[in-house]
């Protein structure tokens, strides 16, 4: 697939469909629209204790779309947990477009003004479909993962898209739901019109994390 467009991927978002590379080194993006689809329901997210105190206590600064393009490149970057990536050059560009129409966002973890970690995904309407996630320093993605959350809670999103349920995203909730139910909540959640950049990240995840302790 080549000569895809920021607005032809929005367009496939809103069908229910994604782009991936085989790759870092492929040229060729692929269009998934697998028939189990993972979320993270945003009222259910497990939040492990010691991961709360590591939140509260403030570790790292969080900043929302900062650096993006620092993220999305940390995100394509080989790990050794991580020795292959998914992340080519045609996605660094397209969702770099994205960013620059206001609808690619990234939550970013800081410490001492070095980018530690972080993820990027794309809202469009009230969903948020997260896309990849990056560690330099432990902990410094799930705090980010946290804060998104908070986010689109405290905003009014009603479904977060983590495509895919793996064994790191699993131990926070995530759940594989069939493809008709997905395009279900998409439907709903494409009608609504909350803003992702409204509110600081202290109210934000004061207001999260009180919550979920009443709760738990």
């Amino acid at each position: 697939m080549t000569g895809l467009t920021a607005q032809l991927l929005l367009r496939a978002y809103a069908a229910g469909i994604f782009p991936m590379a085989e790759s870092a080194e492929s040229d060729e993006l692929y269009w998934f629209d697998p028939e189990q689809r993972g979320i993270l329901p945003l009222d259910r997210m497990h939040v492990p204790k010691r991961l709360r105190r590591t939140v509260r206590a403030q570790r790292f600064e969080i900043r929302i779309d900062h650096d993006f393009h620092g993220v999305i490149r940390g995100c394509a970057e080989a790990t050794g947990d991580r020795p292959k990536t998914w992340i080519n050059s045609e996605i660094i560009r397209l969702y770099g477009v994205l960013y620059d129409l206001g609808f690619a966002h990234s939550v970013e973890a800081w410490r001492d003004d070095r980018l530690v970690g972080g993820l990027y995904g794309v809202a469009l309407g009230g969903a948020f479909f997260g896309e990849s996630m990056f560690s330099r320093e432990t902990d410094a993605s799930k705090v980010a993962l946290v804060h998104l959350v908070a986010r689109l809670r405290h905003n009014g999103f009603t479904l977060l898209d983590t495509q895919f349920v793996t064994e790191h995203l699993s131990q926070f909730g995530t759940v594989e739901i069939p493809r008709s139910s997905y395009r279900a909540q998409l439907s709903h959640a494409l009608q609504l019109t909350p803003d992702f950049t409204a509110g600081s990240e202290t109210e934000v995840v004061d207001a999260y994390l009180q919550s979920i302790t009443q709760t738990s």
